[in-house]
Order: structure tokens, then C-alpha cells, then sequence
């Protein structure tokens, strides 16, 4: 594998796109040698903005043909390093692939390239009544193409599914320049291996996705706020599983414990210039931010009334709020979103987010504060517990680098090993990348993996794309 150093592949590469495509300086190439990941950077030869499908296909044959690395990148709101150019070489930057294509209501269905980003794609069909319900918290200004190749998910996913949940069909061009459809745009499909399912979560390893049919449903009419605090993250936790267990399905479930609460509050202060107030007695440790959605406002309250009478038999210590305004709703929701990054902007952190059976919480909660203790650093957890996905800030403050790079990891390590005892896993959307790719081994042992590099090299047998990630 090499680098683009030959001057006549080189000037090829950059024929195909044009030259006001191509970003060959390093002062024009750093915004893609990096993303939301800790402090990685890795600097690309050139930058390809290409804008039709044909012009990927060209490029791929091209760095194919002379082995030269490929890594394709969406909107750099990565949190594993999965579209950084380890391998220096090409970075395809999808950013011109932003059009919604079609909505079509009729089959509840829409076809969009991967660079429309995503609350773009969800306000445009939203206008026609219907609803695309994954949501990360980037949603902003992450890519629809970045959110399949992670497998995003957000708060809704704990009732409405994840990303790949909503995907029926998508272009794709090959490491070797072929252009395929992985299926066909119909809701049932039990024609040979599911091609579609493999390229989600894939992240960039197998193929450039070009353009995406989604899946839509009729946006829901009435939705109901709820926040619920706890003295304890444990006390939290447990009651999760005890809302659900009385027969409520919440379209979202967000828990926060103290710290995040509190700079966040501070950073939408002074970062925004806004406010997001919240009682925060010394006694209450943590919350749950709860919503229900649907069309019928009667069954709504009773399913409210349902997690009151459920939260009777846990230690709220306070008043659970009844959000009762769009105004108050969009408030608190606003703090959930903004968690992130408040807490990257306070401290350089390490980001992750493991995944367990929603009862295995509360367990969970409580070791990874042991390992903080242990090792000397700081977290703060929050996430979409009610579907067990749980963030892990871990923030470096004022650790040495050595210590950063080395002790700390190996706490994670221990969170890690817990997470797989508990029978969770070590992501449940940011993927893999290169941040997690020494701990995959302890997950998906070597038969797994085996499999998993054996699909790679069919896919991409020169191993050109997105080197060095996942495994």
C-alpha cells in the first residue's frame, strides 16, 4: 500500500474531480484529519470532493490499481476515529452529495444522497407529515451516509429502532470502481444475503455509499415531557427497567447524572448565551429526561400516569416535572443534546459507549465509577438507558499525557471486560473505529473476527478502504 507520490497518478486523481475539487495544501487538508475523536489527527495526501457517483467509481479504480488508501468522510462528527486517514492517501469527502432526491408518499419512502445531513432530511419530510426518527445528537450537522456507515442511533432509537432499521435499498461503489445496488426498494426482501444490512455499521470498510432509499412513518402528533430526578445514578438506573416492565414503550429514555447536568447548564450559558434551568438540590445525583409520543393524547397521560405511580417505589427525592410548554420540552431536550459537547469543551475527553441489557445498568454505573477511583480520573455518564446504551466521558483534566495514553486506557480496559461480563458490547453507534480496535478481540473473539476480515477481503481484497479500522 503507498501513499499518492507519484505525480502522474497524482495529477489523475485530481483530473477526475477538477482542480477547484481537490484540497492539496495542508492548511486546506486539516479539516479532515481529524474529527470529534480525543486529540487524533492524520494528515491525507490530497482531498477528492467528488459529485456523482462515476466520479468515485473513477477515483476508486484509479487508487485500486495502484494501491493506494481510500478513506471516505461525511461530516467529521465521528467519536471512534472511523474516518480519519491513518494510512494517509485519498479522502472522498461526501459533502456534494447533498440532495433529498425524492419523497414519496405514497410508499412512505425517500431516496437521498449521503451528504444531506440528517435534521435536514428529518425537517423536509416532516413537512409532508411524515417522520424519519433517527436522531444522534449531531443531527445538526452530522451526514445521513455517516450515520449508516455508524449505525447511529439517538434518544428515539429505544422505540423507534436505529439507523439500519430505516434502510431498504443503497448505491454503493465498490473498492474496485463497480457501482452496485445492494437491493431493491421493496419492505420485504428474502433474495440472498442481506447486502444492505452488512454495509450498515460497516464504516467505510466495504464500499462508498452513493445514494440511500429510507423507510419513513407518519410523524407522530402529540408527544409529553417528563423529568425525573434521583438521589442516586443506581436509584436511576433501576427504575428504567421498572417503567418498561409496567408496560410503557417511552419514544425516548435519556439518563444524566449531576455532572452533566451542571456543565451543561454552564456551557449553554457561556457558550450560547443561553439558559437551561433546572432545579438541582445537593441530595438529587441524577435524572431521567422521558418522553411519549403518539396521536392519541388520552393514552399519553395514562401512560404518564403509569410512570409516576412506578416512580412511587424508587427515591426521586423531588418533584418530578411535567414538561407543559413546546418552549419548556424543547428547553430540556436542548440540555440532553448539548451534553457532549459541554463536556469536551471542558475537559479533553475520551468517548465512549458501551452497550448492556438495560437492567444490567445500575451495575454498571457503579463499576465504572470504581475503576475512576481506581486510576484517578473523572467520568461523566449519561445516554439512552432505556435501551442500555450508556456514554462514558472520561475526562483528562489536569492527567499527564503518558498517563492519559497508557494508565488511563487500561481502566477502560477493565470497563471494557465488565461490559462483555455484564453481556453488553463495546459500542452501540459511535462504532468501532481505531479508538475501540484494541479491545475488539475481547468481544468478538477470533472466530468472529475471522469471519468479519474474510468478508473484508471479499469485498475489498486489495484492502484499500478505510484501513486500519474496526479490526
Amino acid at each position: 500500500m503507498d501513499t499518492v507520490t507519484n505525480q502522474s497518478i497524482f495529477e489523475e486523481l485530481v483530473s477526475i474531480v477538477g482542480a477547484k475539487n481537490a484540497y492539496l495544501q495542508d492548511e486546506d487538508k486539516y479539516k479532515y484529519s481529524h474529527d470529534h475523536t480525543e486529540d487524533y489527527s492524520f494528515m491525507p495526501d490530497v482531498v477528492l470532493k467528488p459529485s456523482t457517483p462515476e466520479e468515485i467509481s473513477a477515483i476508486m479504480k484509479k487508487c485500486n490499481e495502484h494501491l493506494i488508501p481510500v478513506t471516505p468522510r461525511g461530516g467529521g462528527t465521528g467519536l471512534s476515529g472511523g474516518a480519519l486517514p491513518t494510512k494517509k492517501g485519498v479522502v472522498i469527502s461526501m459533502e456534494k452529495f447533498n440532495n433529498i432526491l425524492s419523497i414519496d408518499e405514497l410508499n412512505l419512502q425517500a431516496t437521498v444522497e449521503p451528504g444531506v445531513i440528517t435534521e435536514v432530511f428529518q425537517n423536509a419530510v416532516k413537512e409532508k407529515g411524515l417522520f424519519y426518527p433517527p436522531d444522534p445528537s449531531s443531527k445538526g450537522s452530522c451526514f445521513l451516509g455517516g450515520n449508516l456507515a455508524e449505525n447511529a442511533g439517538g434518544p428515539k432509537a429505544v422505540k423507534y429502532g436505529v439507523t439500519r432499521d430505516y434502510v431498504l435499498n443503497m448505491e454503493v461503489v465498490l473498492a474496485n470502481g463497480e457501482i452496485i445496488w445492494t437491493a431493491a426498494n421493496v419492505l420485504k426482501n428474502s433474495t440472498g444475503y442481506n447486502l444492505t444490512q452488512l454495509m450498515c455499521g460497516s464504516e467505510g470498510t466495504l464500499g462508498i455509499i452513493t445514494k440511500i432509499v429510507f423507510k419513513l412513518r407518519p410523524y407522530p402528533k402529540k408527544d409529553v415531557t417528563l423529568l425525573a430526578p434521583f438521589t442516586s445514578n443506581e436509584e436511576a438506573c433501576r427504575a428504567i427497567a421498572a417503567i418498561f416492565k409496567a408496560g410503557v414503550a417511552p419514544s425516548g429514555m435519556e439518563f444524566m447524572e449531576r455532572d452533566a447536568i451542571e456543565k451543561t447548564q454552564t456551557y449553554i450559558k457561556e457558550e450560547m448565551g443561553e439558559s437551561v434551568t433546572v432545579d438541582l438540590p445537593d441530595h438529587i445525583k441524577a435524572h431521567l429526561l422521558i418522553e411519549l409520543d403518539g396521536n392519541d393524547e388520552e393514552v399519553m397521560m395514562n401512560e404518564a400516569e403509569t410512570i409516576l405511580n412506578v416512580l412511587e417505589d424508587f427515591d426521586t427525592g423531588g418533584e418530578v416535572l411535567f414538561a407543559d410548554t413546546q418552549a419548556r420540552k424543547d428547553e430540556l431536550w436542548k440540555l440532553r443534546r448539548n451534553v457532549s459537547p459541554a463536556v469536551n469543551a471542558y475537559s479533553l475527553t475520551k468517548a465512549e459507549d458501551v452497550v448492556v441489557p438495560r437492567g444490567n445498568l445500575p451495575a454498571l454505573i457503579v463499576f465504572i465509577k470504581e475503576v475512576g477511583k481506581k486510576y484517578g480520573f473523572n467520568s461523566v455518564c449519561y445516554g439512552h438507558a432505556g435501551d442500555g446504551n450508556l456514554h462514558i466521558n472520561i475526562m483528562k483534566e489536569d492527567l499527564s499525557d503518558d498517563y492519559w495514553n497508557n494508565e488511563v486506557n487500561e481502566g477502560i480496559g477493565e470497563i471494557f471486560k465488565e461490559v462483555v461480563k455484564l453481556g453488553g458490547t463495546l459500542s452501540g453507534e459511535h462504532g468501532i473505529g481505531i479508538a475501540k480496535r484494541p479491545y475488539m478481540q475481547m468481544a468478538m473473539g477470533d472466530v468472529k473476527l475471522d469471519l468479519m476480515r474474510g468478508i473484508k477481503k471479499a469485498f475489498d481484497p486489495n484492502t484499500i478502504l478505510n484501513p486500519e479500522k474496526i479490526f
